[in-house]
C-alpha cells in the first residue's frame, strides 16, 4: 500500500515542476529561434564573403549583397491584407456560431472590423507608384 505522505510529496513535486517546465519551455524556444536565425544568417554571410573574394569588380559585390537582402522594396498592400483579415474574422465568427459561443463570435467580429478598416485604408491611401502618380495628377487637375 502507498502511504498518504508519498502521494502528497508527489503532488508537491508536480505543483512545483509544472511552472518550472513552462518557464523553461519559453526560454528554450526563444533561445533556439535566435540560435537558428544566427546560423542561417552566418551561412549567408560566409557564402557572400567567399564569392566576394573571387570577384574583381566591386559593383558585382554590391549586386551580390543586394541579392541576399530579404527586405521587400514594395510598399504594403493594405487592400490585400484587409481582405485576408476580414475573411479570418468571418471564419472566427462562424466558428463561434457553430462551436464555441459568443466570445469567439465577438473576437471574429473584431477581427473582421479590423480587416474592413485596413481595406478602407488601402483604398484611401494609395501605395504603389502608379497609384501615387495618378492621385497627384488628379489633385493637380483640380
Amino acid at each position: 500500500m502507498i502511504s498518504l505522505r508519498y502521494i502528497v510529496w508527489g503532488q508537491m513535486i508536480v505543483e512545483i515542476l509544472i511552472p518550472i517546465l513552462g518557464i523553461l519551455a519559453g526560454i528554450i524556444i526563444t533561445l533556439s529561434v535566435f540560435i537558428w536565425l544566427y546560423h542561417e544568417e552566418k551561412d549567408k554571410r560566409d557564402a557572400a564573403l567567399q564569392i566576394a573574394k573571387h570577384l574583381d569588380d566591386p559593383s558585382k559585390v554590391e549586386d551580390l549583397l543586394s541579392i541576399f537582402e530579404e527586405r521587400k522594396k514594395e510598399p504594403i498592400d493594405y487592400r490585400r491584407g484587409g481582405v485576408i483579415t476580414s475573411f479570418v474574422g468571418i471564419g472566427l465568427y462562424l466558428f463561434g456560431v457553430v462551436a464555441l459561443g459568443s466570445v469567439v463570435e465577438g473576437a471574429g467580429l473584431l477581427v473582421g472590423a479590423i480587416g474592413v478598416g485596413t481595406m478602407i485604408a488601402g483604398y484611401l491611401y494609395p501605395n504603389t507608384s502608379q497609384e501615387l502618380t495618378n492621385a497627384v495628377e488628379e489633385f493637380e487637375k483640380k
